[in-house]
């Protein structure tokens, strides 16, 4: 691919309210409708919520039981009490991280149940049972994108599964981004989430979905990323960085809304669910190998990379592991738990998969570049 000259097509239809203190207008939004509100339970957010009783009337039903992860034990109690909930909520506010808006999709589609969500799931079955209540999302964090995409990551805990529950009736109607909200995460939180967004970015650039629109996306988010994480997990209290990091994090969603991930990603879930390594960490660490594996491949993706990292791009992907170290995320597996063959049946495994048949890499340089060549 030499250039943007073949077809391609860009959709994003969640409107987004960006800025510090754009909390108080989502009485506006609202708009007088019974709504369930999603969250977490801690006592920040119980704050939150209070302010959003304040300019949108209390909360027809509020779950705050959403746990990181969030599985299938989780929301089948969720889902449950969303449909015996009277009055019947029309709208579902998603205040919190991605898990609190991947819960809320999850009960946007399933608010008759959860059992029609675990049918399409597991099995691909009972589409026609599924719901779509309009979500308006807030994130409190600054790096999963949920509020600018379709799908939600959803864990089966017991089969030690994922799953990505994907449905065009699941973007939200609203994102509402107040910088303000994230004021308060605390550094590893912070550098996690953020990292979540860099590989979105950089994934949605050597990725065979990308285009014009996306990677423009992708390459404001990657860079302001570089630039802004380092100060900002050095100087938490600052709002502006806090803004430039939250936008980074939509431009990153909107990038990979179309795209989705690629390889990075694929890698991560077993190590999240076999390791408990958080999900930032699991999916950025080995960015730097996946972005050496994959140089050269297409001129197009390359293009994109320089307009990030410069013109040498070997040098690039250097200076990418030096930035994961600057900020304690180690690239070597083996500090992971992740011993030689589960690494190799690993990669093979994400290769294999849908985020792996995203990447545009091929397997020679992929088991190269990520120390797996016993495997060629």
């Amino acid at each position: 691919m030499k250039a943007w000259g073949h077809m391609w097509t860009y959709e994003n239809p969640v409107r987004i309210s960006f800025g510090a203190g754009s909390l108080g207008g989502i009485g506006e939004l609202v708009r007088g409708r019974a709504y369930c509100l999603v969250t977490y339970g801690e006592a920040m957010f119980h704050d939150l919520a209070r302010r959003i009783a304040v300019a949108a009337g209390p909360a027809a039903l509020t779950i705050d039981t959403v746990i990181p992860n969030p599985d299938f034990a989780m929301l089948t109690e969720a889902c449950a009490r969303f449909a015996a909930a009277r009055p019947a909520p029309q709208i579902i506010v998603a205040l919190g991280g991605g898990s609190v808006i991947d819960a809320a999709k999850v009960i946007a589609a399933g608010s008759n149940g959860f059992d029609a969500v675990k049918r399409f799931l597991v099995d691909g079955a009972s589409a026609d049972a599924l719901t779509a209540i309009p979500i308006i999302a807030i994130p409190t964090t600054a790096g999963t994108g949920s509020e600018v995409t379709c799908w939600a990551t959803v864990w089966d805990t017991e089969a030690a599964r994922k799953y990505s529950l994907s449905r065009r009736s699941l973007y939200a109607v609203d994102a509402l981004i107040d910088p303000e909200l994230t004021l308060g995460m605390p550094r590893e939180l912070t550098v996690s989430t953020a990292l979540d967004a860099l590989s979105h970015s950089l994934e949605s650039i050597w990725n065979v979905n990308g285009n014009p629109v996306s990677t423009n996306h992708a390459v404001h988010a990657a860079t302001e990323i570089l630039a802004v994480l380092p100060k900002l997990a050095d100087d938490p209290g600052n709002l502006e960085l806090r803004g430039r990091m939250a936008w980074a994090s939509t431009s990153a969603g909107l990038a990979f809304s179309n795209t989705k991930t690629a390889l990075a990603h694929a890698i991560s879930y077993p190590i999240t669910l076999g390791h408990g390594t958080p999900h930032g960490f699991a999916c950025s660490f080995s960015l730097a190998m996946v972005m050496r594996s994959v140089i050269g491949a297409s001129e197009v993706c390359d293009a994109g990379l320089r307009r990030i990292f410069g013109e040498d791009l070997a040098a690039g992907a250097d200076r990418l592991e030096e930035f994961l170290g600057c900020l304690g995320v180690s690239t070597d597996r083996a500090d992971y738990g992740i011993d030689d063959g589960e690494w190799r049946a690993l990669i093979e495994t994400a290769m294999a998969g849908e985020r792996g048949r995203n990447f545009i890499g091929s397997r020679s340089r992929v088991m190269e570049s990520l120390g797996a060549t016993e495997l060629l």
